[in-house]
């Protein structure tokens, strides 16, 4: 991806192994936008398994965890917990925005993700 502006030549390009710089932590198979789709049809998966299973099928979740739950329950609780991602916590903060202050505080951009 290429994005110019006064001038600039901005880039986010695709590595197929190690980075070429430290700054994403190396491997660029995990950078990027790509987890979420692909969370997606994980979640829509469960579900249409749940349906054809007419909900009678359950597995152990979380992992270890001694509890069975239908594969439509997994599918519900995946989706919050990716929808948490965006939203704001008791401390009013986007997981999303991480640290930095701009996304977080700035009224400019508090609101957008």
């Amino acid at each position: 991806y290429v994005f110019r502006v006064d001038g600039h030549e901005h880039r986010v390009d695709y590595e197929p192994a190690e980075s070429s710089t430290g700054l994403f932590g190396g491997n660029s198979n995990w950078r990027g936008p790509i987890w979420f789709p692909m969370n997606f049809l994980l979640v829509e998966s469960l579900q249409r398994f749940d349906h054809f299973y007419r909900g009678e099928l359950k597995v152990e979740f979380p992992t270890r965890s001694g509890q069975s739950m239908a594969l439509w329950d997994i599918a519900a609780e995946l989706s919050r917990r990716l929808t948490r991602i965006f939203l704001r916590g008791p401390d009013g903060r986007r997981p999303v925005h991480g640290s930095v202050p701009t996304f977080q505080d700035d009224p400019h951009w508090r609101d957008l993700i």
